[in-house]
């Protein structure tokens, strides 16, 4: 069993900087065995890629909308995942969710994850 939950959402300005965590953790849980990532789902639409890490953080991919906006990153020594959101902008608006999956490498498919975190709430005004 593994357990994700998702720290750090809220309102911000557009322009504005946001830091996402997400702290893992289960009896089964081994960081450096397990690739992350970041999805994010707006109001009415799809969940959607945002970005993503393989296990020992050599290997990181973004969506082309926050390529050069977001870093993702993990500390494998405190079983933490984060998600640095520079430059925001409204359409950035959304519900984060924290993934890890059973493989060491990165994915940018929804489905190729094994464990998903409730979700924190971003919301970016203009």
């Amino acid at each position: 069993q593994v357990q994700l939950v998702e720290s750090g959402g809220g309102l911000v300005q557009a322009g504005g900087s946001l830091r996402l965590s997400c702290a893992a953790s289960g009896r089964t849980f081994n960081s450096y065995s397990m690739g992350m990532g970041w999805f994010r789902q707006a109001p009415g639409k799809e969940r959607e890629f945002v970005a993503t890490i393989n296990a020992n953080g050599g290997t990181t991919i973004y969506a082309d909308s926050v390529k050069g906006r977001f870093t993702i990153s993990r500390d494998n020594s405190k079983n933490t995942a984060s998600l640095q959101m520079n430059s925001l902008k409204p359409e950035d608006t959304a519900v984060y969710y924290c993934a890890g999956r059973r493989s060491a490498g990165p994915s940018t498919t929804e489905n190729f994850y094994d464990y998903w975190g409730q979700g924190t709430q971003v919301t970016v005004s203009s």
